[in-house]
């Protein structure tokens, strides 16, 4: 870990800050609406809050690695943004949130039909866009990964609070709410660029892994990390009673008296005063925090070994490195 690139997504933005900045004004251009002004007002205010722009980065990154001389990464990066926009303005309404990026949310600003009319404005657009390179496999990709982030919103949905969640369902979902857009992110550039079958697996298999070791991480910071740079408040996902991989583990080894605390925070809701400490006493006990980020860092090992086949490049030794960085965050 200590030969990681302090933040390899900041090194790989300068690489590719020509095709970020054209992916940028495309994205300006393309959330512009003749009729209805509201459409870019809320698509700027969560565009221009500072975002890393993680997920078009990586489709440009897939692109440059296997030779695309082309113009239309670009585009698919602007639509790989675009569905992540659209996710997160409807992911605010379902979940009530009053904060992202450290600013009020859009459906805080105006109100949850504006997020959830706009997001569908920008799956729209999003759905122009990835046409217009004329590559059915690379719309199948895009398509199907906007298919699985759906899926994994409604299983989100249905599992949260229900303590008979697994291990397996937990991957489930983080598959539909984060390494469906990063591994169709890498396949998609990769498939673009027309390269060999072997190299397109590689990065599929890559975004994939390094979706869930980005999760995991996400997962095992709102219990320990800084909330000064997560911006999020320790304990936030057990004030809102979410099925994380820490929690599922600590109720699984659970004895009668820790699945009656569970149930009743977690299941019922019932949280007082001292819950969140009680619940970091289980996890030390289990043992699930540290659990969690070795299962973190076996799915960044994972992103890395899938680009073994892929040729050396700066590019190459980046991507390697995000790997790395995503979990190197947990130390």
């Amino acid at each position: 870990m200590d030969q990681v690139t302090a933040k390899p997504h900041d090194a790989l933005a300068t690489l590719l800050q020509p095709e970020l900045e054209a992916t940028g004004q495309l994205i300006r251009a393309r959330m512009e609406s003749r009729y209805a002004p509201r459409i870019p007002q809320v698509t700027a205010h969560l565009v221009d809050a500072g975002g890393k722009r993680l997920r078009p980065m990586l489709t440009l990154a897939a692109a440059k690695l296997c030779g695309y001389q082309g113009p239309y990464h670009v585009h698919l990066a602007a639509t790989v943004e675009f569905i992540h926009t659209a996710t997160l303005l409807h992911d605010d309404v379902v979940d009530e949130s009053q904060q992202r990026r450290g600013r009020p949310t859009a459906n805080l600003l105006w109100d949850n039909q504006s997020s959830v009319l706009v997001g569908d404005y920008l799956f729209a657009r999003a759905f122009q866009m990835m046409v217009e390179p004329g590559n059915l496999r690379v719309l199948d990709i895009l398509s199907s990964a906007a298919t699985t982030i759906a899926e994994g919103e409604v299983l989100q949905l249905s599992a949260a609070q229900d303590l008979a969640t697994t291990e397996e369902t937990y991957i489930t979902i983080v598959r539909g709410k984060t390494a469906a857009l990063f591994s169709a992110a890498t396949e998609s550039g990769a498939v673009l660029a027309e390269a060999p079958d072997a190299h397109v697996q590689a990065l599929l298999t890559y975004g994939d892994a390094l979706g869930i070791a980005f999760q995991m991480a996400d997962d095992l910071l709102d219990y320990q990390g800084d909330s000064g740079q997560t911006g999020k408040n320790i304990g936030d996902d057990f004030r809102e009673r979410k099925l994380t991989l820490p929690v599922i583990r600590a109720v699984a080894a659970a004895d009668e008296e820790e699945r009656a605390f569970w149930h009743r925070t977690i299941g019922r809701g019932k949280q007082e005063e001292g819950d969140l400490e009680q619940a970091l006493a289980l996890f030390a006990k289990h043992g699930t925090l540290e659990s969690t980020r070795q299962t973190a860092l076996d799915w960044s090992a994972r992103a890395r070994d899938a680009l073994q086949v892929l040729p050396e490049s700066e590019i190459h030794d980046l991507l390697a490195d995000l790997a790395a960085y995503v979990v190197a965050r947990l130390n």
